[in-house]
């Protein structure tokens, strides 16, 4: 089949940094096409050139056959190209009908047609066989449905070519079932799909080629039948990575060991009797499906949530946590699985981000030590090897995985006891998600207490001393040991009362 996309050496700096050299990229009409590479290779600013978010240095655009000015998104959306992005831009007090319509209501006489609209977004849900109304508030429904209406919405642009960038990232094995018939049916239109995601098995199942970027440059274009897992882990980080088997990890059994400890705790609406403790130099999973209080879990722990009832103990003296800043008082730290609105300061410095919990430390008498933040600054910059042209790069420029670097350094300057990891691998690659993880093995291995939440079982199979597996907002079994294994956390979750 024909191109529908090409782009011809594409290049694009920022300052420090040059982010492509020469990149080429094609896709085929109505073709699934991933796009890998490690954070920070190149696909957020490729995709964005593509989009009219950033404008290329040098380089020529081809779409549907002609050379093409991408001069913002609205050409973009024009020439029929969309992009559903991981955090969904939708206004969730809106309708459905009016998120799928969003500034093109259909209008008679000049008054919007709500019945027109609302039929005309209905139509289009029934064609995608989605279990939708058009008519109801798109906060009544979940993370999939909302990302559905995303998709229909771009279809609803006449669009030839959609990026959907980490589509699965928030999803439930059953939603993305449901995004994957979505996206066939879609090809089935002659559809292209431009698909970006750091789980290989779904990247596997999903597309008909790869291709791959590394530092900024294009590494090549493979069929997916062509290119084995392990092969194209190398071409992304340019070297083989090892398969990181759990390690049984030297901890005390000691009651006096207990770092935290929950008891009977309920949280309405969501959770009902959670009993857990973390030790000292423990890591300590949380595994369930979403929705099954994992993160409310944490949040109660922090100060985020409070609790209706139940105790929880610090070192065996008793909280009563009312803000995260109680939690920060109580020498804790949270990795927020939402990195992007809760985790970075996007405009603020690298330095400035790394401090930020520990202005205190380093002030006196109003006026902080400069010196000594220099000094932290560069410790875990070299000790994460954070990779940015500055200190003073603004952290919005970094890729995911060195955002989650400068998260994780952040708190660990603090001198926390206990540390939560909600999510920490979320949407970043292969290589940076082996440097997370030993990076978390080493902060447990400091005696830090961890509480580590993923919900690839895999990873809580990999890092974990104990699991506890919640289910409906309760805590349906606790695994130690040889039992912690991925077939046995799915089958706990699947049997779990």
């Amino acid at each position: 089949m024909k191109d529908i996309l090409e782009m011809k050496n594409i290049q694009k700096s920022f300052p420090g940094v040059r982010a492509l050299k020469g990149v080429d990229f094609k896709v085929k009409v109505g073709e699934i096409h991933s796009l890998m590479g490690e954070n920070g290779a190149g696909k957020s600013t490729l995709i964005k050139i593509l989009t009219g978010v950033y404008q290329k240095d040098e380089g020529t655009i081809f779409f549907d056959g002609k050379e093409v000015t991408i001069k913002n998104t609205i050409d973009a959306q024009n020439m029929g190209i969309s992009t559903v992005y991981q955090e969904l831009n939708m206004i969730p007090y809106l309708t459905v009908a009016e998120n799928i319509f969003l500034g093109r209501y259909p209008r008679k006489n000049n008054v919007i047609d709500w019945k027109k609209m609302n039929q005309n977004a209905q139509d289009l849900l029934d064609e995608m066989k989605l279990n939708i109304r058009a008519d109801i508030e798109l906060n009544r429904y979940g993370t999939a449905a909302q990302q559905m209406v995303s998709i229909v919405r771009a279809i609803s642009l006449n669009c030839k070519l959609i990026v959907l960038d980490e589509p699965t990232s928030s999803l439930d094995t059953d939603e993305v079932r449901m995004l994957f018939r979505v996206i066939r049916d879609l090809q089935k239109k002659n559809i292209a799909i431009i698909f970006i995601s750091h789980r290989l098995d779904e990247v596997y199942e999903i597309s008909d080629r790869i291709t791959i970027l590394k530092d900024g440059a294009y590494e090549g274009t493979y069929l997916v039948s062509e290119l084995g897992q392990a092969e194209l882990i190398t071409k992304m980080v340019g070297r083989e990575v090892e398969k990181k088997e759990r390690i049984e990890r030297l901890h005390s059994n000691s009651s006096d060991d207990y770092v935290i400890e929950l008891k009977d705790i309920l949280s309405k609406p969501k959770l009902r009797n959670i009993s857990l403790h973390v030790k000292k130099g423990e890591i300590v999973g949380l595994a369930g499906l979403l929705g099954a209080g994992r993160t409310e879990t944490a949040q109660v722990i922090f100060g985020y949530r409070m609790a209706d009832s139940g105790t929880i103990k610090m070192h065996s003296v008793d909280l009563s946590l009312k803000s995260p800043r109680d939690g920060v008082k109580h020498k804790m730290a949270f990795c927020t699985e939402n990195r992007r609105e809760e985790g970075i300061i996007p405009n603020m410095s690298v330095r400035d981000n790394i401090l930020l919990s520990s202005l205190r430390n380093i002030s006196s008498h109003g006026f902080l030590n400069q010196k000594k933040g220099d000094e932290i600054v560069k410790q875990y910059l070299e000790r994460f090897r954070i990779k940015t042209p500055s200190p003073y790069q603004k952290i919005k420029n970094l890729s995911g995985g060195n955002q989650q670097k400068v998260i994780l350094a952040r708190w660990l300057a603090t001198q926390p006891d206990f540390i939560i990891f909600d999510e920490p691998t979320r949407g970043i690659d292969v290589g940076a998600k082996r440097d997370v993880e030993n990076l978390i093995a080493e902060v447990a291995d400091m005696g830090l207490a961890v509480l580590f939440i993923s919900s690839e079982m895999s990873e809580i199979a990999r890092n974990c001393d104990r699991v506890y597996v919640l289910k409906d907002g309760q805590v349906v079994g606790e695994l130690s040991n040889q039992e912690i294994k991925q077939e046995i956390i799915t089958n706990a979750i699947a049997e779990g009362e």
